[in-house]
């Protein structure tokens, strides 16, 4: 069964329109669980612009199912996932201009930032995965690092369409085979929603998918334990 992670950063970006008290990211990661949430995934941005550290503290206090915090590699994000020790910490790339990370790390020029990084989380007990594009050169250089997981990016395949999307579902089912190959678990994530998600689900042994925009965009119509349940059937029915 695919494991479902449900990205409640947007949930925060309403919140910080107005910067009030709702809606409150801790509510909806409660409610994604009971919706059938295998993880709940969030990002601490360094600009701190949804996501606040105060959601931090508290999500690791109340979540039940596995966390997933996104981060940069910085000493200062580090630090805090250190402190919180989330079940994953996923290492992101991060623009302060882009209104979404854009792309994945690139793992092959800038090893040795990352490489500090996995082993301050390491020694704290927290499971690494890094968010790549799927390249074969980078899928190489996350194991040459010894992380858990990858996540691929499939932002290029979500916006691709006919024969371009299939070029890019091709590009993720050989990124995904190295990567299982190498010996780390595959997860994918961005851009995914109710109408492209099942192909890359289907990806050989996929294990893990992380959604965030498509289902807070569907919660704000039927609530969000309805929504991710609807995910959570979706997913269910691929063999």
């Amino acid at each position: 069964m695919i494991e479902l992670g449900v990205n409640i950063d947007h949930v925060a970006t309403v919140r910080q329109a107005r910067r009030t008290y709702e809606p409150d990211p801790v509510i909806a990661a409660a409610l994604a669980e009971q919706g059938g949430a295998d993880g709940i995934t969030f990002h601490l941005r360094e600009d701190r612009r949804h996501i606040q550290e105060r959601d931090v503290e508290v999500l690791m206090q109340t979540v039940t199912v596995k966390t997933n915090l996104e981060i940069a590699c910085t000493d200062e994000v580090v630090a805090i996932a250190c402190r919180v020790k989330p079940t994953w910490a996923l290492l992101v790339p991060e623009s302060r201009e882009e209104v979404t990370t854009e792309g994945g790390l690139n793992v092959v020029d800038d090893k040795g930032r990352i490489r500090d990084a996995i082993e301050k989380l390491r020694g704290q007990g927290i499971l690494t995965s890094l968010f790549i594009d799927p390249d074969l050169e980078q899928v190489q250089a996350a194991a040459d690092l010894g992380v858990d997981a990858v996540e691929l990016h499939t932002g290029p395949y979500a916006l691709a369409r006919g024969a371009q999307q299939t070029e890019e579902l091709k590009r993720l089912k050989t990124a995904g085979e190295k990567t299982s190959e190498l010996g780390m678990r595959l997860h994918a994530g961005h851009g995914l929603n109710y109408a492209n998600v099942r192909p890359v689900a289907a990806i050989p042994n996929m294990i893990e998918l992380n959604i965030g925009h498509s289902i807070v965009s569907r919660a704000v119509m039927v609530g969000m334990r309805d929504a991710v349940a609807e995910m959570r059937r979706i997913l269910d029915l691929v063999a």
